[in-house]
């Protein structure tokens, strides 16, 4: 298969309908009937189920596009940086990031100190790991499927609670202790969010969650104005945490969380992408050990 037969099937299957498809593509619909039925041939199996004159992508071609999508975003992003460092002599890393945003500044300030030529694109939306989104590394709290992985740190979750509430008293808190209080949390779907719900696992009620915010900064101004509690990193967070908030251990469950660097199996890296594993490895590592 060639790169011609993946576009025509990913705008077949956008259309699911062949000539709106063929128009798009500025082709006769003979010939894009023609290639997507070689494309079925070639991998063994249907891709669209025919019905009438439309076609609708079965679950062999929701598989197939995902692939598809992931391959070809990967070959554009790739024609686009070959590009740029034909024209401006520089290289570039993409990297994606979940959870430690607060860092970046200074990661990407220090690595160009040492590297001045680089440049670096940055994606900061959780969601967009799943649309087939193109990377060198990723720093997540997930185990990402189809990479490798190295640990850069593991941190503590710890309460953080207003100075001014009566659990601010405590040395320790027990999560199961907490049913009555009102939380505040960022949004489903962020990692820290999607680490923080497993805590409740094992617990038998759920947070009564009165605030959510997508933005950090936002939960910690709720908690110093009194709005509620919330969790807290004890590494990444600690140099953001404001006046008026009570850090507090959980003393069971233990909450963790594990940041990973992750990058696609298999993928080849240049010498400046092991020059920022290295440096990432260490910059990560300095930080732990100095809580």
């Amino acid at each position: 298969m060639d790169f011609l037969q993946l576009k025509y099937f990913q705008v077949t299957s956008k259309h699911e309908h062949v000539t709106r498809a063929a128009n798009e593509l500025y082709i006769s619909q003979p010939a894009l009937s023609k290639m997507i039925r070689n494309l079925e041939t070639e991998l063994g199996v249907q891709l669209f189920d025919r019905e009438g004159k439309h076609i609708v992508l079965n679950e062999y071609g929701k598989k197939f596009l995902k692939r598809v999508n992931q391959s070809l975003s990967a070959l554009e992003q790739g024609v686009t940086e070959v590009k740029e460092m034909k024209n401006e002599k520089v290289e570039i890393i993409t990297l994606y990031v979940a959870v430690g945003s607060m860092l970046l500044p200074k990661l990407v300030g220090e690595f160009r100190d040492l590297y001045p030529q680089i440049r670096f694109n940055l994606t900061q939306h959780p969601a967009k790991i799943k649309k087939g989104l193109a990377y060198d590394f990723a720093i997540t709290s997930e185990e990402l499927t189809d990479n490798e992985r190295a640990i850069l740190l593991e941190e503590e979750i710890l309460l953080g609670v207003p100075t001014s509430h009566p659990l601010s008293s405590q040395d320790t808190v027990f999560l199961k202790d907490l049913e009555h209080e009102k939380f505040v949390s960022l949004t489903p779907g962020n990692s820290l969010r999607k680490t923080t719900d497993r805590f409740f696992t094992h617990i038998p009620f759920e947070p009564d969650i009165v605030f959510e915010s997508d933005d950090p900064a936002t939960v910690r101004g709720l908690i110093q104005t009194g709005l509620g509690i919330s969790f807290i990193p004890s590494i990444l967070w600690r140099n953001v945490v404001t006046e008026g908030i009570k850090l507090i251990p959980i003393s069971e469950p233990r909450c963790m969380r594990t940041i990973y660097l992750s990058w696609p199996t298999g993928e080849l890296h240049t010498d400046i992408e092991k020059s920022f594993f290295e440096f990432i490895i260490r910059f990560f590592r300095d930080i732990a050990h100095h809580k």
